[in-house]
């Protein structure tokens, strides 16, 4: 076809994707169906739509109009779900804030992004008191005070029900002028200096929600709770994908293994996401008054892959685990252990190996490379060959918020650079064997502390292992393992060292083994750079903090 023959779109055929037409469908197609769980809260998916067109003009009624950034800090309660939909439905965009943040870094988020209001549970009214201290501006403050919560002071001059109540029912949404409109700004741990503003547009959040429900058997109405904050990555796109399911939500304000089993019990949860400490809490909190599900459950798990207990032991209880890759400039996850049917029967040892591997692209995103990061060529498909993980497509971000240097870094030669480093398997499933800055070089040896925690994670009596590079005079660096026991079981460091003698190369055995609680973000990810400043202390001969 020449450029003559071709056509313009137009009203007719044309609109921008945006993930908040999926709560316009779901209230026309199931008005009547449950949306949302709270407590005692019960919102059918007409009353969700109402009470987020409320909130939209009230927030247009505050002065907030397109472009504007609405910031919000909250547990997973339906504040911060309604959220997901009101601010874009006013225009804005959605900074959703961590909320074990301190001060100072809840100010320079709060600075950076611009935010013309901020909407905090009163829970956190502490910390953000402190913050407010310290902007070069005041900031309206609305509370929200949430019954199922602590409680606490109050910042704004308005509740959060009360401004729901001022806002109009019959509000229609504004559509994004354009799909790469930015829907929302996510700040990364800022582990090494200030923290990134990561900027999504509608159309990456439209398809990764799309992508959700392929890559899971997520079927129509789905139950899904809420143990993976939705403050991380929007929650991995969570909201938009279960509304668009016309599912259900049940939001659990705090995350602990009675609480999962309860809600399970409760409400016939059929899926949930977390790190692998979720598991482990899901496990620890599984005694004979919490039998097993009548019914397989679902469970998504990001980082650190499910070792081969962990894995037999969640089977066991009722839960089929997918693993699945991503990063925050990926909208969550993007790449997921695509399981196949014919390793059903394989030894569960054998399925944790494969369930090891981050896998392949999902289907909404166009490309995922391992290359050698200096010359961009990929790696051969031979499951030896380290490269850096590289991706490309809808769902990659905009950029970082305000910093072009970071932004042309991070997209050099055409790909995202993930900073991982990893390897592709003769059938295409890619592995990641560590973070670049977390590559161990010990005599000029690589080891990757990921294989090292892998067969950790194999002794009976590890919960949770961590291992990071130490200075060594003789090595240069050598591995120092960080352990924490599962309860009522004990383990020495010998017998540790002499487990890991027995399955791998000697010159990857840990020479140190730690046995103290190992620190953790909010989304359970292991903060290495703390271990590492701790391994540095171990090896001058001091006691770790």
């Amino acid at each position: 076809m020449t450029d003559k023959l071709d056509l313009p779109p137009n009203a007719a055929n044309w609109a921008a994707l945006t993930p908040i037409s999926f709560l316009r469908r779901t209230a026309e197609v199931y008005p009547d169906h449950i949306g949302v769980i709270h407590g005692a809260r019960r919102y059918a998916w007409s009353e969700v739509h109402e009470r987020c067109r409320r909130f939209a003009s009230a927030l247009q009624g505050l002065g907030i109009g397109r472009g504007d950034t609405v910031a919000v800090m909250a547990p997973n309660v339906p504040l911060l779900l309604e959220a997901h939909f009101a601010v874009p439905m006013a225009g804005a965009i959605l900074n959703a804030i961590n909320t074990r943040l301190d001060a100072a870094a809840i100010a320079y988020i709060l600075e950076h992004s611009e935010s013309k209001i901020l909407i905090a549970d009163t829970e956190y009214h502490g910390v953000i008191r402190k913050a407010l201290t310290l902007l070069s501006r005041p900031i309206p403050v609305i509370d929200s005070d949430d019954p199922q919560g602590p409680g606490g002071e109050r910042l704004g001059e308005i509740e959060y029900e009360a401004m729901l109540a001022s806002g109009d029912p019959k509000f229609e949404a504004l559509p994004p002028r354009d799909e790469w409109d930015s829907i929302a700004v996510n700040y990364t741990s800022g582990t090494t200096g200030n923290p990134k503003g990561v900027l999504y547009h509608h159309r990456g959040a439209y398809l990764n929600a799309v992508g959700n429900t392929l890559v899971w058997d997520f079927g129509r109405h789905p139950v899904y709770l809420w143990t993976l904050p939705m403050f991380h990555c929007n929650g991995w796109c969570f909201p938009w994908t279960v509304t668009l399911a016309a599912g259900t939500h049940v939001c659990l304000r705090r995350v602990d293994g009675a609480g999962i089993w309860a809600a399970i019990a409760a409400h016939g949860v059929t899926h949930l996401c977390g790190a692998p400490i979720v598991m482990q809490m899901i496990l620890d909190a599984a005694p004979a008054a919490h039998p097993a599900p009548s019914r397989k459950l679902r469970m998504m798990t990001a980082a650190a892959p499910p070792p081969a207990a962990v894995l037999a032991a969640m089977q066991e209880a009722g839960f089929e685990v997918t693993h699945v890759y991503g990063l925050t400039e990926v909208y969550g996850p993007a790449v997921v252990c695509a399981w196949h049917e014919a390793w059903d029967g394989l030894p569960v040892e054998a399925q944790a190996d494969l369930k090891s591997r981050q896998g392949v692209r999902y289907q909404v995103q166009e490309g995922l490379m391992v290359a050698d990061p200096e010359t961009g060529v990929a790696v051969p498909a031979d499951g030896a060959t380290l490269g850096e993980v590289m991706m490309r497509g809808n769902i990659v971000m905009k950029g970082y918020l305000r910093d072009a240097a970071a932004t042309e870094k991070a997209f050099r030669g055409g790909w995202f650079r993930t900073g991982d480093l990893g390897v592709v398997h003769p059938d295409g499933y890619v592995q990641l064997k560590d973070r670049s800055k977390d590559i161990i070089i010990s005599g000029g040896e690589n080891i990757s502390s990921i294989e090292v925690e892998n067969t950790l994670y194999r002794h009976p009596a590890v919960a949770v292992a961590a291992v990071v590079a130490m200075p060594d005079e003789r090595w240069g660096e050598s591995p120092c393992a960080f352990i924490e026991l599962r309860p009522g079981m004990t383990a020495t460091a010998a017998e540790i060292v002499e487990f890991c003698r027995e399955n791998i190369a000697r010159f990857k055995v840990p020479r140190r083994i730690v046995f103290a609680p190992i620190p953790k973000t909010s989304t359970g990810k292991i903060q290495k750079f703390h271990l590492r400043e701790q391994a540095k202390r171990v090896a001058a001969g001091e006691t770790p903090a």
